[in-house]
């Protein structure tokens, strides 16, 4: 933990005194150090708060916040609210999911950390001498996207104090408003604990590039969702930062597959919450052999197949200024398919779109990240191809975040394992669903998901609590344990000689 938060970038004496600059260039000094000053001012108030948090701090303490945050954006009529909140302010996905998802996913998590050891001694080992005392880090920031301005915080602050710290947050412009109401029923309930709500705070609105990147710089820990350049700036912060990688997740549909069940997770992962997801399917490589039928499933499941010839009056309304077009990210799907021109040009009741599709890179957008429900559609000659496809797409955006598969086969998923470049391998499972955390698996529940040094990223593993704190070993001495040469190197010597 640092001491405190050092003031840099104030005014002071001799030639680069705001005294002696251009007008103008004083006044955005002068901004500048505003900007710092406010958030520094802050930072201060955590740290004082996580002292006094850890000073009278127990395991207890520390569970006893962390439900309390969570009953904060669980109970029912805060869920809806802030779920209302979150459409009204960012317009992305649907309120209904989204009262889901802060269910789901903050339960989950609490389930996660029902029994986790996070203070004191939390392990001890007589044999080799070493016993393990939690620390907490201090005061974490915590970077969050529009895309859950809701689920995202409420996963931060619980692992944060479940571990002993505060939290402050920088929430994406369009999700101030939510992380305030979110934060304003966190103090709600630590008032009926008598806990300090300064635990909890977030930068204040409104918030800019200067005033999240002086975050960066003066907390303990740095954790980035979202935005890749803010994962970018935190790690060259020179703060210890767990940023996480952008997805574009590619699911196989192999010839041994379920289609019928495959289309159907297909389809609840790639429409919940209008794909505001970064687990939610970009892309379905589908082998010649089942091809048409599991495109006859798709369609009874709401998915439209669109023939290549649509691909370029797609692509054009989807980028139209090079850009995603804001009017179709993670909108409903009668929105999506007026933007696109498509009224007349899909069944009834359509619920995603399926583009078939053959490049992959930045010559042929649909095999990107797209962030709304439109699928590019791939065919390929078989497994193997399907695998190829799914390199290429993982090379082109998206390495280290995940990959799905729908097989019958044991060995396919443990060969995408072994060869491609993913921290995860879904089997049989909507994806969206099963990435960050499942009730039906073992990963643990979370929204950010680390993608390994394919990804630029300092984890591999979804962001989980035991990335909220830290250990002291005490070391005793043991009898000796020293091994003779032969033990180590009998075998080497025996190949390769002495």
């Amino acid at each position: 933990m640092q001491d405190q938060a050092a003031p840099q970038g104030t005014a002071g004496a001799g030639p680069s005194s705001l005294a002696d600059r251009h007008p103008s260039e004083g006044r955005a000094s002068m901004n500048v150090a505003i900007e710092i000053d406010a958030v520094d001012a802050v930072v201060a108030s955590a740290r004082a708060a996580q002292r006094g948090y850890e000073k009278s701090g127990s395991q207890a303490r520390y569970d006893r916040a962390a439900l309390a945050a969570g009953w904060a954006i669980m109970e029912p009529s805060r869920n809806r609210a802030l779920a209302e909140m979150a459409v009204a302010t960012t317009g992305l996905g649907n309120v209904a999911d989204k009262v889901t998802k802060n269910h789901r996913k903050t339960l989950g998590l609490l389930r996660d950390i029902a029994g986790a050891r996070t203070h004191g001694i939390v392990a001890d080992d007589p044999a080799r001498g070493v016993t393990e005392i939690a620390r907490p880090l201090g005061v974490i920031a915590a970077v969050t996207p529009s895309t859950n301005p809701v689920a995202t915080p409420a996963n931060n602050i619980i692992n944060a104090l479940k571990c002993g710290n505060a939290i402050v947050l920088s929430p994406s412009p369009k999700g101030e408003a939510c992380c305030a109401a979110l934060i304003e029923h966190i103090r709600a309930e630590f008032a009926r604990i008598d806990e300090d709500p300064l635990l909890v705070q977030m930068v204040p609105p409104p918030g800019s590039k200067a005033r999240t990147q002086r975050l960066l710089e003066v907390a303990d820990l740095a954790v980035v969702t979202g935005s890749q350049d803010n994962v970018r700036r935190a790690y060259s912060s020179g703060t210890p930062a767990i940023g996480v990688g952008a997805g574009n997740v590619s699911v196989i549909v192999d010839e041994t597959a379920d289609l019928e069940a495959a289309a159907r997770r297909i389809a609840a992962s790639k429409t919940f919450d209008n794909a505001t997801s970064c687990s939610s399917e970009n892309a379905v490589i589908v082998v010649d052999a089942v091809y048409d039928a599991f495109v006859a499933a798709l369609g009874r499941e709401g998915g439209a197949v669109l023939p290549a010839s649509e691909a370029p009056g797609i692509v054009e309304r989807l980028w139209s200024d090079g850009h995603l077009d804001r009017h179709v990210i993670a909108r409903d799907a009668e929105v999506v398919i007026e933007r696109l021109g498509l009224q007349g040009k899909v069944p009834e009741g359509t619920c995603f779109l399926a583009v078939e599709t053959e490049g992959v890179g930045a010559g042929h957008p649909l095999s990107g990240e797209k962030l709304s429900l439109v699928l590019a559609l791939y065919r390929a000659a078989d497994f193997d191809a399907a695998r190829e496809t799914a390199a290429r797409l993982l090379a082109h955006q998206g390495a280290g975040h995940s990959v799905g598969l729908h097989s019958a086969d044991a060995e396919r998923p443990l060969l995408l394992g072994r060869t491609l470049p993913t921290c995860r391998v879904i089997v049989n499972q909507p994806h969206c669903f099963a990435t960050g955390g499942s009730f039906e698996n073992g990963l643990p529940f979370s929204l950010s998901m680390g993608c390994g040094s394919w990804g630029g990223n300092s984890i591999d593993e979804n962001l989980n609590w035991s990335h909220f704190m830290q250990t002291t070993k005490v070391v005793r001495p043991i009898p000796a344990q020293e091994p003779a040469l032969d033990a180590i190197f009998g075998g080497y010597w025996a190949e390769a000689g002495r």
